[in-house]
């Protein structure tokens, strides 16, 4: 049984964390094979929109702490093991087609990292949220606290980070970290997901490219590469298959060219 489970079907793939037993502890394993994983996913034209979810009742509770010892014992091992956690988050936001996470149970420290780095966080009624980074005596990384202060803003981002707390799903709908409570969120998941994967996948691409530069912060957009991704959809087929589609008034067939 592999720790991380893909499946696709109608053009969206479901990502399942898999170590129910451990509430999907993320190991340094699992955290560079979602690094891998997610850059396939990027460049298979089959897949138009990802959804992230765990096994068992949880999303995820983090980083498995028991491995520390071992893979996380020092100042060298600290640096390497939170590259893998960074690769593994940008992965996830820079994949240019929307990954939407789908949350319930425990969410905790590491799993927040991993949902953050998704545009969306449906999430069920009974999941508990948190950062519990200060009761290990654990800096938060940069890039992961950036998308914690995008989401939430400067006041909530504090109140999480500095009181380890955790919160229900309602409260973090409201600090607005989760977009969509229920009691189905993967229903509702797949049925925004179908969607998206009938609009043009360049638009979605570009979209996703701009705004996750400039959530980011001052200087991690490449203009120039925005704009080039910009003229490149103006460019393609699908800009022709939309207009024409229009003009006659029928569902445009996108092939993300």
């Amino acid at each position: 049984m592999a720790d991380i489970e893909v499946t696709v079907d109608d053009k969206i793939a479901v990502v399942r964390l898999n170590r129910p037993a451990e509430r999907n502890a993320m190991t340094l394993a699992m955290w560079q094979e979602m690094a891998r994983l997610f850059g396939k996913l990027g460049a298979d034209p089959d897949v138009r929109v990802i959804i992230l979810t765990g096994t068992g009742g949880n999303f995820s509770v983090g980083a498995d702490v028991s491995e520390f010892g071992t893979v996380r014992s020092n100042v060298e091992e600290s640096a390497a093991y939170e590259a893998a956690v960074d690769a593994s988050s940008d992965a996830i936001a820079d994949v240019p087609k929307p990954v939407i996470a789908v949350i319930e149970g425990y969410c905790l420290g590491g799993g927040c990292h991993l949902s953050m780095a998704c545009d969306f966080r449906f999430t069920h009624m009974n999941a508990s949220i948190g950062i519990p980074a200060a009761k290990l005596s654990i800096v938060y990384g940069i890039r992961s606290t950036q998308r914690l202060l995008s989401l939430v803003g400067l006041p909530s981002a504090k109140r999480i980070l500095y009181g380890a707390e955790r919160f229900d799903a309602r409260e973090a709908e409201k600090m607005g970290f989760a977009d969509r409570v229920s009691s189905d969120p993967m229903g509702d998941a797949k049925g925004f997901a179908a969607n998206i994967a009938t609009l043009a996948p360049l638009s979605i691409a570009g979209a996703k490219l701009i705004l996750t530069g400039l959530a980011m912060g001052a200087g991690d957009l490449d203009a120039r590469s925005a704009q080039s991704f910009i003229d490149r959809v103006s460019a393609s087929d699908d800009y022709k298959e939309g207009r024409k589609a229009f003009a006659e008034k029928r569902p445009p067939a996108f092939k993300g060219c």
